[in-house]
């Protein structure tokens, strides 16, 4: 007899059609409607990027991949799938309820985010749990993956590929810039947050790992509240590493994020990328690891290390 648990995805959601964004724009604000240029500028990233942002049909197919993995992992339990949104249905509540509704009384929850933040991770953990309080459902948490072996693997055959681009004698002349998602730099220093922490950890273990001479840790898709973020701001970076170093290549790896969504599409591909074509620069940024069996494999490593 197998037993079923429940397997709680959580991620941050994305509109699904154009009419949602004022919405969920809303939510992210905490309840205050964005101003229509806010709300504009939003529309425009979207549309600059295609329309909408891929992350909701990723979402779905990474909790599938992680789901299938972990069931053909284990012989004696048997994950049944939900997927939590921290802004958009299905919300993490509305998950938490259909675990209870089809009678799981144990869960394990997994974040579509490799490092752990009080403001990331553990307040999607906190939410999943109050909704679970009226349920009687127990969580196992997988609070990060961003060191397991085949996270780093993944990254690291992906800067190699990138370094074959690239003349061998023009090596030395190439930064690795590696980022994650930027937050209030006050939150990081009240709860003592080792976000920034496991970055710089990421960023060592892809020097050890890789082929690449420089590295460089930047910030990126910081919002505008008024207060300090953590920086630099891979953009602001990217001027500074070449006003001191004078590098040809830049190749970034936002490692902190694991899809193509708009803080890549746009943030990366599009801010960055104007900055290196202004410095008149080489500009590189791997696949993210969306499905891939080495991203999808470190996940199930870790959850074998909760459960």
């Amino acid at each position: 007899m197998t037993k079923k648990i429940g397997l709680l995805v959580m991620a941050y959601g994305t509109p699904y059609q154009e009419s949602d964004i004022e919405a969920y724009y809303t939510d992210i604000r905490h309840g205050k409607k964005p101003t229509e240029a806010e709300l504009q500028d939003l529309k425009d990233r979207y549309k600059f990027i295609g329309g909408l942002s891929p992350l909701a049909g990723t979402t779905n197919n990474q909790a599938e991949a992680l789901c299938k993995a972990l069931n053909e992992a284990y012989s004696d339990v048997e994950f049944e799938l939900y997927i939590g949104l921290k802004h958009i249905h299905p919300f993490i509540e509305d998950a938490v309820k259909a675990m209870h509704n089809d009678g799981i009384t144990e869960a394990v929850t997994v974040v579509l985010a490799p490092h752990y933040s009080s403001f990331s991770v553990g307040s999607y953990n906190k939410r999943a749990v109050e909704a679970a309080e009226q349920y009687n459902i127990t969580f196992k948490h997988v609070e990060h993956y961003y060191e397991q072996p085949k996270f780093i693997q993944y990254w690291t055959q992906k800067i190699n590929e990138t370094l074959t681009q690239i003349p061998s004698t023009e090596h030395e002349d190439t930064v690795l810039v590696v980022s994650a998602h930027s937050l209030p730099k006050g939150l990081i220093e009240r709860n003592n947050d080792p976000y920034p922490q496991e970055l710089h950890h990421t960023a060592e273990l892809l020097q050890q790992h890789s082929n690449i001479i420089h590295v460089a840790e930047g910030w990126q898709s910081e919002g505008n509240t008024g207060t300090p973020w953590l920086g630099p701001d891979v953009q602001d970076l990217t001027r500074e590493l070449y006003d001191e170093y004078k590098y040809k290549h830049f190749i970034y790896t936002p490692v902190g994020f694991v899809c193509e969504h708009l803080e890549v599409l746009f943030d990366n591909d599009y801010e960055c990328k104007v900055v290196c074509d202004e410095l008149g620069v080489n500009y590189y940024r791997p696949t993210m690891p969306n499905t891939d069996p080495l991203f999808i494999g470190a996940i199930v490593d870790e959850v074998k290390n909760v459960y």
